[in-house]
């Protein structure tokens, strides 16, 4: 594996403990090597030190020094003046060609970009100059060894709207073959997204409920209690909506209205989420559908905080949003009339990620005393994170002798009920594209399919002139969000 941005923050808290954590579960190969490609002035044992460092800190199955050296012994640096360094990328040559001869990696190469997506071009054009990419298409069975492998890691955001996805996919596979990019999503390394599809399919109480008479709304959140930090390079002009709601939520949204695929086969899978992506409607006004926001500066946990145009790197007049919600609808026969509201942003009240699934209001017939705030509706939520698992929210008798009715959860947890740990989402994803397998990455058109869902909204954004709307840390956002739900005579769940 060849790591682009081995310095940054993903790689150094994510990627790397992630690489070794999967080597001390013995799922990589003895002879797996890692390569990492930077602007640092460092020697291998310089890189490994550095590497030793992250591994310490980040790993979730402890530190065995027998996994380590194992580990070290293939560990490379390449330093480079910039990803247009023609000489650097012939080094990179000269080095995996060493690793196939004295590792036994068989010129089997991942190129991992976690890089800025500025950067993706530059870099793909020139592994095909170098030689150091291969785009092969398999027409039919392989008869015999198998040919060399080069695959390609991308991590989001995939362009920054509809146009700009299109020219990326266009270079991205032009130099790899289609089947052979593999676009990162981490939300869909997570154990309970996969169950969803489990949740849903391996069943029989939900699915027959999973349609528009039985389901009054989905709500899909994405929420973190701190602020942008030092991302200032990165956040500025790319905003809440198309950071997270591009890509992750519109992913859930998919694996939650998607039909039954005919297998997990990858393409299967990815035929049942590109109908859905393709079936979602933008509502005509765009200002009642949608809401943006930035954090004011304020108190958050007993802790004062800056707002956003106070962070550092941030031009105090940025319009960038850090809180973004947005109403569509999937107009298919099992969900038309069933509205879709997704939210992200930062400072808000806790960090989770979930998805609830808010069923119709039993008709009150016999329940008549009951206040409409005690008999609420039923909701499946689905929590992604951080504590992964799913709740039912029912009503239920409150002991005693009138009959009063009250809500009710009914809770599942994985760290409960699993003996077994859960995964890291990116020791998943990175052991799938080593294998080879497809079924968690979204291809291009989803990519494309998601672009165009966004784009109106992040037009008429970009139109205005005002600021987005002010919000206190802790708090669920501004008001317009509320305002939105509000007007359907609906409100966001305080999670």
């Amino acid at each position: 594996m060849v790591m682009f941005g081995v310095t940054g923050d993903l790689a150094r808290k994510k990627l790397l403990p992630a690489v070794y954590d999967l080597a001390n579960r013995g799922r990589l190969p003895r002879g797996f090597s890692l390569v990492g490609f930077g602007r640092r002035d460092w020697n291998d044992e310089q890189f490994a030190a550095e590497v030793l460092t992250h591994v310490k800190k980040g790993t979730r199955t402890g530190f065995d020094q027998q996994t380590w050296d194992q580990l070290a012994a293939g560990l490379r640096f390449v330093t480079a003046s910039g990803f247009d360094d023609d000489d650097a990328f012939a080094r990179l040559g000269t080095v995996l060609a060493e690793l196939a001869d004295t590792r036994g990696t068989e010129s089997n190469h991942a190129f991992y970009l976690s890089i800025p997506p500025n950067s993706f071009e530059t870099v793909c054009e020139k592994l095909s100059a170098h030689g150091l990419a291969r785009r092969a298409e398999v027409t039919g069975p392989v008869e015999g060894p198998a040919d060399p492998w080069s695959r390609v890691i991308i991590e989001k955001p995939f362009g920054h709207d509809l146009d700009s996805a299109r020219e990326l996919n266009r270079v991205v596979e032009t130099v790899f073959a289609a089947d052979d990019v593999f676009r990162i999503d981490h939300y869909l390394g997570k154990e309970t997204v996969q169950n969803l599809l489990a949740l849903r399919f391996a069943n029989r109480l939900f699915e027959p409920l999973w349609n528009n008479q039985h389901v009054d709304h989905v709500q899909i959140t994405m929420a973190e209690d701190i602020g942008i930090g030092g991302r200032a390079s990165y956040y500025d002009g790319v905003g809440a909506a198309r950071d997270v709601i591009q890509n992750h939520l519109l992913q859930l949204l998919a694996l939650t209205a998607m039909e039954e695929p005919i297998s997990f086969d990858a393409d299967h899978l990815r035929r049942e989420k590109e109908k859905v992506l393709e079936a979602v409607r933008v509502p005509e006004d765009l200002a009642s559908a949608s809401a943006r926001g930035q954090y004011t500066s304020g108190v958050q946990n007993g802790q004062p905080v800056v707002g956003f145009l106070e962070e550092e790197g941030f031009d105090p007049g940025s319009t960038t949003e850090t809180y973004a919600a947005f109403k569509l609808d999937v107009h298919t026969r099992r969900w038309s009339g069933v509205p879709f509201y997704l939210r992200s942003g930062k400072r808000l009240g806790r960090r989770v990620t979930e998805i609830a699934v808010v069923f119709k209001r039993a008709p009150n017939l016999l329940f008549t005393d009951t206040t409409e705030e005690n008999f609420g509706q039923n909701a499946l939520i689905i929590r992604i994170q951080p504590d992964e698992g799913a709740t039912l929210r029912l009503g239920s008798k409150v002991p005693g002798t009138q009959m009063d009715v009250r809500d009710v959860n009914m809770d599942f947890s994985y760290g409960r009920s699993f003996t077994e740990e859960s995964p890291e989402a990116y020791e998943r994803l990175i052991l799938d594209v080593l294998l080879g397998e497809p079924p968690l990455f979204p291809r291009h058109r989803e990519v494309e399919l998601s672009w165009r869902i966004l784009d109106p909204f992040i037009k008429r954004w970009e139109s205005l002139d005002s600021q987005p709307d002010p919000y206190e840390p802790g708090s669920w956002g501004p008001d317009s969000a509320h305002q939105m739900l509000a007007r359907d005579g609906r409100e966001w769940r305080i999670p």
